[in-house]
């Protein structure tokens, strides 16, 4: 596997955290704050929980800081302690309110769709969130890691503290589930 220049910025970043830098802790914080909060909303699906499980998680792995293994990668340590933190909210949570997740426009795409394009990709975004939405909890948090986040299979896996190979037949389960829900032919 070849290090990029992010890689060794990010070991750097957690070596001088560890070292007390909370500077350096904040940076970590702000490359993954959006990945963690998504995680945190898509099991509690609330948007107001999902920031307080995204502020405990950091702060848990602020305190474990000290328990990190150099040379891992954070993501999938940090989305680890997030999924804990949003399942054990979600299990003790009295209700549950629903919101809508925002994608950020995909920065990747120089062409403007059209307004009947833009309407059509709303339409598509929300009717297979909504498929996703009525997965249960386990499929529903692969899908998450391994489509939204666009984490490997061994970083969904370790995210989720599961085996690869339970990533893969959750993901496989999962999408067929969301194939059946959309109607759409798996051929």
């Amino acid at each position: 596997m070849v290090e990029t220049d992010d890689d060794l910025e990010e070991r750097a970043l957690v070596r001088r955290a560890k070292g007390g830098d909370d500077g350096a802790f904040a940076e970590i914080v702000r490359l993954h704050q959006s990945t963690v909060f998504r995680a945190g909303w898509v099991i509690t699906r609330n948007a107001t929980d999902a920031e307080d499980v995204a502020s405990r998680a950091f702060q848990k792995a602020h305190r474990a800081l000290g328990r990190f293994c150099d040379g891992e990668p954070v993501r999938p340590w940090l989305l680890a302690i997030v999924a804990n933190e949003a399942r054990s909210h979600r299990r003790s949570a009295a209700r549950r309110e629903a919101a809508t997740l925002r994608f950020a426009d995909d920065q990747r795409s120089l062409s403007q769709p059209s307004p009947g394009d833009r309407v059509e990709g709303r339409e598509r975004r929300n009717e297979l969130l909504t498929a996703i939405n009525a997965l249960g909890a386990d499929a529903r948090e692969v899908v998450t890691c391994r489509y939204l986040l666009e984490l490997s299979e061994a970083e969904t896996a370790s995210a989720l503290k599961v085996p690869i190979g339970t990533v893969k037949s959750r993901t496989a389960r999962a999408l067929a589930a969301l194939r059946e829900y959309l109607g759409e032919d798996n051929g």
